[in-house]
């Protein structure tokens, strides 16, 4: 097993305990409730019909076995670079540590990458102005936001969470009649439990939906700095993943209960296509997820350097790479260099591939996860914190295994 390294000068400087229970959960909302549900319920809808909120249900559960694990792990082990932590932890072995810190890593700057892309891609059409330019401004905007502080960034982050919220309440709001119907349609909604077509097209919605629940993984990395982390991390966690269900769920059948599912499928942003529906702005919603992804940057951005941090500590990277500054208790390096990379890769990759293979490696990472949270159980038996019955983490690896394969088969398509 890896220990932590020694003091140097260069580590003198600390993370600051500054993240509250409250500011956890809304950094996990933004992790989480980002552009994803803004253009994934279309295409739920394609796949599932009426059922669409099905789809959100079965997914939650797929991903939520893997959260609920994940939420026993960062109470046990509630450090920086936490999956290499729980990985180090387990199974002791430097190369596994390694490849596991080093694909969280990858798994972070490609989807700040993706969604920077996006952003510049859905700003190109607003502005007359280069994709790049753009692309580059919104990373050193970000950069230099997650560089100020982690309160401050968790208080940026967690304003755009609100904003995020809001934007779905709108939209529950102007389905709020079609809700009024529910109970005469909750038949539409289920559908005859004996048709296999049916469900066969729930699993293929809850497929896609699976990735509108990524963000929980992220939450670790703050752990140094979240005040009684043992506690608030699971605690937070479960929050998230409960407030994100019942969220989606809801929003999904306003959805299908207010346009069709395939207009809804047919749509680029479907969320927008309900609003106008009911005599809304579709603009307000589209500026909302606009807002969306600049989140969906920001909590990457605020991940990957304390990821670094975390590693640099399991001396598995130089200690000038997780240096924390003095004044601002952040890694400064590790951010500038981050955002570096994220610059390049936006500017000079394909949008879809990077996607995909942010979901390749997730699902590579959360297959890790499950097994170190088996052989922890094992080695060191109960915790007082927060644990999870022994079968949880076997699922979760069979759902993990079974994305991969998906996304795999997709990225080589």
């Amino acid at each position: 097993m890896i220990g932590p390294r020694p003091a140097e000068p260069h580590l003198d400087a600390e993370l600051e305990r500054d993240v509250s229970l409250t500011m956890l959960v809304l950094y996990g909302l933004g992790t989480t409730i980002g552009a994803g549900i803004y253009a994934l319920a279309g295409e739920v809808a394609g796949e599932a019909g009426m059922r669409a909120p099905l789809s959100f249900l079965v997914s939650a559960l797929l991903a939520g076995v893997t959260a609920i694990g994940f939420a026993e792990l960062a109470g046990r082990l509630p450090k920086a670079a936490g999956e290499a932590v729980f990985v180090d932890h387990a199974f002791g072995r430097r190369f596994l540590t390694g490849t596991v810190g080093a694909a969280v890593l990858t798994a972070g700057v490609v989807a700040a990458a993706a969604i920077s892309n996006a952003f510049g891609g859905y700003v190109a059409e607003l502005i007359d102005g280069p994709r790049w330019l753009l692309v580059i401004a919104l990373v050193m905007t970000l950069g230099g936001v997650a560089v100020s502080g982690v309160k401050e960034s968790v208080v940026a982050a967690g304003l755009f969470t609100v904003v995020e919220i809001i934007g779905l309440g709108l939209v529950v709001w102007a389905g709020r009649n079609s809700l009024g119907d529910l109970g005469a349609r909750a038949g539409d909604l289920i559908g005859p439990p004996t048709s296999f077509a049916g469900w066969s097209g729930v699993l293929g919605g809850a497929f896609l939906a699976f990735f509108a629940f990524l963000g929980f993984e992220d939450m670790d990395a703050v752990a140094e700095e979240t005040e009684n982390a043992p506690v608030t991390l699971p605690r937070a966690i479960l929050i998230t993943l409960s407030v994100t269900t019942v969220l989606y769920m809801i929003v999904a059948a306003v959805a299908v209960l207010q346009v069709e599912p395939v207009a809804l499928a047919e749509s680029d942003a479907p969320l927008a296509l309900i609003y106008d529906r009911a005599g809304g702005n579709p603009d307000v919603l589209a500026f909302i997820a606009a807002l969306a992804m600049v989140n969906g940057a920001l909590v990457q951005l605020i991940m990957i350097p304390r990821v670094v941090y975390g590693l640099s500590r399991l001396d598995l990277m130089p200690g000038w790479a997780g240096a924390v500054s003095p004044r601002t208790h952040t890694p400064v390096r590790a951010t500038v260099a981050g955002a570096a990379l994220v610059m390049t890769l936006a500017v000079a990759v394909e949008l879809e591939w990077l996607a995909r293979l942010t979901s390749a490696v997730t699902m590579a990472i959360f297959i890790t996860i499950n097994a170190a949270l088996i052989a922890i159980k094992r080695q060191d038996g109960p915790t007082t914190t927060f644990q999870v019955p022994g079968w949880m983490p076997v699922i979760g690896i069979t759902a993990a295994s079974t994305m991969f394969v998906i996304e795999v088969a997709r990225l080589i398509a």
